[in-house]
């Protein structure tokens, strides 16, 4: 094989990588769309359970991997303390974004998940030692600009304030700070030991933090609530999009990080647009398609830029990784 046709195969090879995770990204980033669909949905339907929500989400999660683990007779590579920890991260991210539906707007949930990349940002730099270049955080840049542009597309679409939108924005921004704790953590633990125990062990600790939570909060709005064919195909619908997502965002983990997999969910209030366009025969306006194409350069540039975190569990210099050394030698003892 020539050099000038290695060069093309290694290109088209890159090439290919590289589209198939900008397209998972947005598939993923469709299927949250949807999440926050029915979420909002099942707040309208005046279902004041938050928690509730996630459950059914969990214990799907839990029956398939863990289903899977079982018949592979798989030992727990990292400590359970750890699962316990990421999965309490998510529970109370889960909880909080889904409660804000019930205090501000759809408008303002999209503007501020944001967040959630500077928390990412922030979190793979300190926990992960991930080093961020000028090139990938312009493309950060460029995703949040497109966002600001999705959002202000999507302002004369007629979404009220809520009742308590300074208390709803707060709830998002608490959750958008556990979201990036619980991607980060997942980030880790799948690039050091596969996504099937790491999805069992947050489903199954996600599960059981679940049922506590909803025993002390929710007990009583559970009762006073009258399930109706709507709500519960609502719920249905968020419980199978929520095991997707779950189930999706692993591969993107393991292949881009925690910071690239946020990046693709800011598409998220766009495709929103687009299932509100089915579903109300709303217009799009033209910015809207302007803030697509700045989010999608954005993309490119940082993932076209990324380099990845050194997680290796091999010796570099004949010292091992910290972090691996850390979680490995906990789970020793």
């Amino acid at each position: 094989m020539s050099s000038d046709t290695g060069c093309r195969w290694w290109w088209r090879s890159e090439l290919s990588k590289l589209v198939s995770v900008l397209l998972l990204g947005q598939l993923v980033s469709f299927i949250l769309a949807l999440l926050n669909f029915t979420s909002s949905l099942f707040a309208n339907l005046g279902a004041n359970s938050p928690v509730t929500l996630g459950l059914f989400g969990y214990l799907a999660l839990t029956v398939v991997n863990g289903s899977i683990l079982l018949y592979q007779r798989h030992e727990l590579i990292i400590p359970w303390y750890w699962y316990a920890l990421l999965a309490f991260f998510d529970v109370q991210g889960n909880y909080l974004f889904n409660a804000a539906y019930y205090f501000t707007s759809i408008t303002s949930v999209a503007l501020l998940y944001c967040w959630t990349v500077s928390w990412a940002i922030l979190f793979t730099w300190i926990f992960l030692g991930t080093k961020y270049s000028l090139w990938q955080l312009l493309g950060s840049a460029l995703c949040g600009l497109g966002l600001c542009l999705a959002i202000l597309s999507d302002a004369g679409v007629g979404d009220e304030g809520g009742s308590n939108p300074l208390l709803g924005d707060i709830l998002v921004i608490g959750a958008t700070m556990f979201y990036a704790l619980s991607n980060v953590g997942q980030e880790f633990c799948v690039k050091k030991n596969g996504q099937i125990e790491v999805l069992a062990m947050l489903g199954l600790f996600g599960m059981l933090f679940s049922v506590i939570e909803i025993a002390i909060f929710e007990r009583k709005n559970l009762e006073a609530l009258t399930w109706s064919a709507e709500l519960i195909l609502t719920f249905v619908g968020y419980t199978v999009a929520f095991f997707m997502f779950y189930t999706l965002t692993p591969l993107i983990l393991q292949a881009n990080g925690a910071t690239l997999f946020n990046l693709s969910l800011l598409t998220a209030d766009m495709w929103a647009v687009i299932i509100r366009i089915f579903f109300y025969q709303q217009q799009v306006e033209w910015l809207y398609y302007i803030a697509y194409s700045v989010v999608g350069v954005g993309l490119l540039i940082y993932s076209k830029m990324e380099k990845k975190p050194n997680l290796s569990q091999e010796p570099k210099n004949g010292t091992p990784n910290p972090q691996y050394q850390l979680v490995h030698e906990q789970g020793i003892n």
